[in-house]
């Protein structure tokens, strides 16, 4: 099973709604999981994603960017 990384922060509305569009989606497409790293608790991710966030990393390495569009996200899971 594929793990996702979801970029972001606490108190970070879009951040939620990235989350709550992986939760949608893991009912459509299936067989992933994902986990959310609050960037604010290190210098290193915050430096790299601090304007990004949300930022969803796959498992290969690739990344999507906010905005993303519920298609967008689905053909990131897939592929």
């Amino acid at each position: 099973m594929k793990t996702f990384t979801l970029y972001g922060t606490s108190g970070c509305h879009l951040c939620e709604i990235a989350q709550d569009m992986l939760k949608t989606q893991r009912y459509s497409v299936g067989g992933f999981d994902f986990v959310v790293v609050d960037i604010s608790e290190s210098d290193v991710l915050f430096e790299r994603y601090g304007v990004t966030i949300p930022v969803l990393r796959h498992p290969q390495g690739s990344e999507l960017q906010w905005p993303f569009s519920a298609q967008q996200l689905r053909d990131f899971l897939a592929s």
